[in-house]
């Protein structure tokens, strides 16, 4: 396992499987952590695969009192993106939105960016509105109850992500640089898909064909 620094969050980013080639980064769903065996459908991916496990998940380090945002997972997938220095993208759920904004981000080092279903896809409104304070008990194990709280209602206006969709398919000199395999699609991911150049795939292994160096299609 790989320790990376998030300002006072330790970060775990683990080695799922060694290879030569491009790198594949696995961004896990809300409540989950990186899983120690090969996702389904990555098992055919030719170079190294990592998992991040967010702030207040799997083995990274949980803040005291909350405070998570979407651009806070967004900046640790940054920050784990830095230290490969490219990688290819499966997202589930909470994962695939963070995926999204990264591919947006940084679409020079994001070499294409996959969409699945998993917990935390819908967030929450797509407008402002206002919501009660939940206060939790402390805890020092994962995941952490604040982190299932604040990033199952966090705000995804259709605006805000199709505005990263647009910066990955501008910045990226891939054809399309976002696959869309999630069946299920709340109201950002919906938008995000009538993108030109954001494209469907019926699974994961179809979706990674498209991003595949050509030597090994």
């Amino acid at each position: 396992m790989i320790r990376l620094r998030h300002n006072k969050i330790d970060l775990a980013l683990h080695t799922i499987t060694d290879g030569q080639g491009p790198a594949l980064l696995a961004l896990h769903g809300l409540g989950e952590c990186t899983e120690h065996r090969i996702p389904a459908g990555i098992a055919g991916w030719p170079g190294p695969v990592y998992g991040l496990d967010f702030t207040g998940h799997g083995e990274s380090s949980v803040p005291t009192g909350g405070g998570y945002t979407a651009e806070l997972l967004l900046a640790d997938a940054d920050i784990a993106l830095s230290h490969l220095g490219s990688a290819t993208l499966v997202g589930r759920g909470l994962g695939a939105y963070i995926a999204l904004l990264l591919a947006g981000a940084r679409a020079d080092r994001v070499r294409g960016a996959v969409l699945a279903d998993g917990p935390g896809i819908s967030g929450g409104p797509t407008v402002p509105t206002t919501q009660p304070i939940v206060a939790t008990t402390a805890v020092e194990t994962t995941p952490d109850p604040y982190a299932l709280v604040e990033l199952g209602r966090d705000l995804r206006p259709r605006s805000y992500a199709t505005s990263f969709a647009r910066l990955a398919i501008q910045g990226s000199d891939l054809e399309s640089p976002i696959t869309v395999v999630a069946r299920f699609r709340p109201d950002w991911l919906d938008a995000v898909t009538r993108e030109p150049g954001v494209i469907d795939a019926p699974t994961i292994e179809a979706a990674l064909a498209n991003y595949r160096p050509p030597a090994s299609r």
